[in-house]
């Protein structure tokens, strides 16, 4: 199975602030619904509390936490970035779509799973925002651009976006 991460990155690195997003993309929401539907998606808790409505529907959620005694409705729970990954293989035929493992954050787990990562779906925030948390750094150099689309600032978007696909080299 491959593993793709999924996240929206502001010109400055940051992905995020006070535990939510810094901005509202709601284009870009509907993009990664479509993208991630039907596959396994893999958060840490705090993205999985940020969320308004849990769990994502059509999508097997895996939360990684270190508290043994964690319970979130609705999913998986596993305590180590690879036991989500070899759930996530577990359950892929459960899933009609699922052929990739969808990273979807946070920081700590982005940076775990980089050095990991088949694909990287990327939406550049065309914007400088504040924010407390960023993207870990990326070697550029081992990743190429296969997919690119600007994506103008909808009515119920902050900022323009250009989504991109990046996969990584293989030598």
């Amino acid at each position: 199975m491959d593993i793709g991460i999924f996240v929206a990155i502001a010109e400055n690195g940051v992905i995020g602030r006070d535990g939510g997003l810094p901005w509202r993309l709601s284009t870009d929401l509907k993009r990664f619904k479509a993208d991630t539907m039907g596959k396994p998606i893999v958060m840490g808790r705090k993205t999985w509390e940020s969320f308004p409505k849990k769990p994502l529907p059509g999508r097997q959620n895996i939360v990684i936490t270190r508290d043994p005694g964690y319970a979130a409705e609705g999913a998986d729970i596993v305590h180590s970035l690879e036991e989500a990954l070899s759930l996530a293989e577990r359950r892929e035929g459960d899933m009609a779509a699922a052929g990739e493992a969808c990273i979807i954050g946070g920081a700590a787990i982005f940076e775990q799973s980089l050095p990991l990562a088949d694909r990287l779906h990327i939406t550049h925030v065309l914007a400088e925002v504040e924010g407390d948390v960023s993207f870990p750094p990326v070697d550029w150099a081992a990743w190429r651009l296969v997919r690119s689309q600007d994506v103008p600032a909808g009515e119920k978007d902050s900022f323009p976006t250009r989504y991109a696909v990046y996969e990584r080299l293989r030598g």
